[in-house]
């Protein structure tokens, strides 16, 4: 058992981030094979993801955020379970990175998604300080545990509740994100939205899949800031789920918007199907705040370029995907929550 040095953990963290946003060959050779394991992880999603973790991996991140909790000279060993989520490239690993940083040990279930990718950036990590070797393991069943964090689903979250409930746990349910509109944005505003709402297919739980606007807002100025994406429709799955969509909304009579790759349609429910956005329009800003404050619970954050008194991360337009290293899922601070196990 060793003492945590934040400055040694700071140094390696941040060379990974430097090799992340200049990937070699062999890590290319990697994002360019996962299209062939995972149809949705296509060369330019999987490089997207890599690069924005090694933008978060800065020095001056790091510094930042680890100096914030009680590490430096600690000693800490305690073995945490990690069930990881598999919806888009990397995206369990910051609670990897939280467990490492922390001087925890990493017992990683990881999906059958997304297994190829984080394995191969924990390899460069060794590579850069061979002493986390020994502080992770990749593990199909996950036993001799002191605590877990698990990301699943609503339904999965019972299961979880049920076989990890007496251990110190993190458990992390459905959550979606939301963009508030004025109809006062700018073209550049609509158009940043569109990676909100576009990057990763949307398959993220930061992804927007409903909007909230005003009383008889006009959809075609968004149609048209976001026309620029409409290659998206080429990926043959998105296409897929457009064009069954289209025909139910079209079999059932369902009133919608559609510009050929993206249908908006009026909803109360937050999670929508992928290739469509939800909408719900409000009477003043004071009701949508009410809404989203009402709706805390079951969101990630919310995109809009006004000051919203919500419990949630608010971002501006086109940053939902690009978290820093203290945005917590679900609002929960993993680093607070394993630096007191």
């Amino acid at each position: 058992m060793s003492k945590i040095n934040i400055k040694s953990t700071i140094n390696s963290f941040s060379t990974l981030g430097t090799q992340l946003t200049q990937p070699d060959a062999q890590l290319m050779a990697i994002i360019n094979d996962e299209q062939y394991h995972n149809a949705w992880f296509t060369p330019e999603s999987v490089l997207q993801a890599v690069t924005a973790i090694g933008k978060m991996l800065n020095e001056a991140d790091l510094q930042t955020w680890l100096t914030r909790y009680k590490l430096d000279g600690a000693t800490r060993d305690k073995k945490v379970g990690l069930i990881l989520a598999g919806n888009i490239p990397l995206v369990g690993f910051h609670d990897v990175l939280c467990v490492l940083a922390s001087g925890n040990q990493a017992l990683i279930k990881a999906s059958s998604q997304d297994a190829r990718l984080i394995k191969a950036v924990l390899q460069k990590l060794i590579t850069i300080d061979d002493s986390f070797a020994d502080k992770f393991s990749f593990v199909e069943r996950l036993a001799d545990f002191d605590a877990i964090i698990a990301t699943g689903s609503n339904n999965s979250s019972r299961y979880f509740d049920y076989y990890f409930g007496k251990v110190p746990n993190i458990i992390r349910k459905n959550r979606n994100s939301v963009a508030m509109l004025t109809g006062d944005e700018t073209t550049e505003e609509l158009s940043a939205l569109g990676h909100d709402i576009f990057d990763y297919y949307g398959l993220g739980c930061r992804n927007v899949s409903k909007l909230l606007v005003p009383k008889d807002y006009n959809f075609n100025f968004f149609f048209e800031s976001i026309e620029h994406y409409k290659t998206i429709i080429h990926h043959h799955k998105y296409n897929n789920n457009y064009d069954y969509n289209k025909s139910i909304y079209l079999v059932n009579s369902v009133k919608h918007l559609d510009n050929g790759f993206l249908m908006v349609t009026e909803y109360e429910r937050l999670a929508s199907p992928l290739s469509v956005v939800y909408f719900s329009y409000y009477d003043d800003l004071a009701s949508a705040q009410k809404t989203l404050q009402d709706q805390s619970e079951n969101i990630q954050c919310i995109v809009s370029n006004k000051s919203i008194n919500v419990p949630n991360q608010v971002v501006p337009f086109g940053q939902s995907q690009q978290p820093a290293l203290w945005d917590y899922a679900d609002g929960i601070d993993t680093m607070e929550f394993l630096a007191n196990l």
